[in-house]
């Protein structure tokens, strides 16, 4: 597995790319976002650490740039911790975020449950593709389709079309589903889940203001409609 790690703060990189070689990743590092995009444009990456603030062009507009040629999944490094800061990185297509100073352990962490959800998709060579209506999902290929065309997804969009379509009118509450898609929990602000559902909303749906098939039951959670 190969990590793209793109800080200004070059202690901080070699302290990372220290731990992260130690688990067996490759790793590659940056420390601006210009060379970042240049760089994840080459591909080949499994993930990137993004840094939020950085010279030149920043974490958020770097994000951004990516997302525009690439789904590689992208944790955002950030000293801030005002959320929004936090919901502008979702919405730029980061999949996660970790608040500076960080535990590595559980950068780690998340590093793993990242690549593991973007990989699982390769160990089987089954092609199962999942319908309702116009939207669709392969499992196979991670990707979500509308209408037989495929539909540009971050790894984290495509893990909660995923759950919520192969789960038909199953309503899921905001927690479950960042238990479910995340893995964990952040201190009870669940408005992470609700940027992902609009975005989702914005790409599948026909009218994102009236949406057919991803649903709200108010007051308890999400749902897709069979």
């Amino acid at each position: 597995m190969k990590i793209l790690v793109v800080d200004d703060e070059q202690v901080l990189v070699k302290g990372l790319k220290f731990n992260l070689q130690n688990e067996g990743y490759t790793v590659e590092t940056a420390y601006d976002g210009a060379t970042a995009v240049e760089l994840a444009r080459s591909g080949g990456f499994d993930l990137i650490l993004l840094d939020l603030m950085m010279p030149e062009v920043d974490g958020l507009s770097a994000c951004m740039q990516i997302r525009e040629f690439s789904n590689v999944p992208i944790i955002m490094l950030t000293a801030r911790g005002e959320d929004t800061d936090i919901l502008l990185g979702f919405e730029y297509g980061a999949d996660d975020y970790v608040t500076k100073p960080f535990n590595i352990l559980e950068l780690k962490a998340r590093i793993r449950a990242l690549l593991r959800r973007a990989g699982g998709a390769q160990q089987t060579n089954a092609r199962e593709l999942i319908a309702v209506g116009p939207i669709s999902v392969d499992p196979a290929q991670r990707v979500a389709l509308r209408d037989g065309e495929v539909v540009e997804l971050t790894a984290k969009e495509y893990d909660l079309i995923e759950l919520l379509i192969k789960n038909p009118r199953r309503v899921y509450s905001r927690e479950s589903l960042m238990d479910l898609v995340w893995g964990y929990t952040y201190a009870g602000d669940y408005r992470t889940v609700d940027v992902h559902i609009r975005k989702l909303r914005e790409k599948l749906e026909k009218n994102p203001a009236e949406p057919e098939y991803i649903l709200t039951k108010w007051g308890v959670g999400y749902y897709f409609k069979g």
